[in-house]
């Protein structure tokens, strides 16, 4: 049996997918349609081919189906090369980011829907960004770590630490909310860690001093 064999899902992990995307398909689309009062968990179910009750087994409510998965961390191991990384901060972290995109982006046409949906409707963007709290705290937290090796003087004052990690961060963020916005839009469509690699790219550009 070959590796990828083995990391494959099993037929039970797959038709868990499975109806989990059926039910995101189903939201989505029918949100497009009447908008976000305009749909019912029992319409959702019925459009799934899911009773409410296994609705509600994979989510709490029709906007957390819609909104989907936050993003997390990738592996520990690209932590840790992050955490021992001898290149800028910002530019090892873009790697981060980069590998929790692939792990959040397998199914394109889903997110570019979704995409459009945040867009049409203001208040299911702010329940975006909410659920993305924690993920940015997360990244945080890894920062603020790296930062306490790289900078002696920032390791013996957590306030300082704290304050420049969140600023990092925030900054890593915009660049990855620049790549989503332009990869969601895009025509053709390209991959968003291509997208995401161009927005680091003029981010440094933009910060860049002038050898004059």
């Amino acid at each position: 049996m070959t590796t990828a064999e083995l990391a494959a899902p099993g037929l039970r992990e797959r038709k868990r997918l499975a109806t989990r995307r059926a039910i995101q398909v189903a939201v989505l689309e029918l949100l497009a349609e009447r908008g976000v009062d305009g749909v019912t968990v029992d319409e959702i179910s019925r459009m799934a081919d899911v009773s409410p009750r296994t609705f509600f087994n994979y989510f709490a409510s029709k906007e957390e189906a819609m909104l989907g998965d936050s993003p997390e961390l990738p592996e520990q191991y690209v932590i840790d090369e992050f955490l021992a990384g001898h290149g800028t901060v910002l530019d090892d972290l873009a790697i981060v980011l980069r590998h929790a995109g692939d792990r959040s982006t397998t199914d394109a046409e889903m997110l570019q829907l979704r995409h459009r949906l945040l867009k049409q409707f203001p208040q299911l963007f702010a329940m975006r960004m909410a659920t993305m709290r924690a993920f940015e705290e997360s990244v945080g937290e890894i920062v603020a770590a790296r930062l306490a090796r790289d900078e002696p003087a920032l390791a013996a004052d957590p306030e300082a630490r704290a304050s420049k990690a969140r600023l990092v961060t925030l900054v890593a963020f915009a660049a990855m909310r620049h790549a989503w916005t332009c990869w969601a839009s895009s025509e053709p469509p390209s991959l968003l860690t291509d997208r995401l690699n161009e927005s680091f790219a003029e981010l440094k550009t933009l910060f860049a001093s002038d050898p004059a």
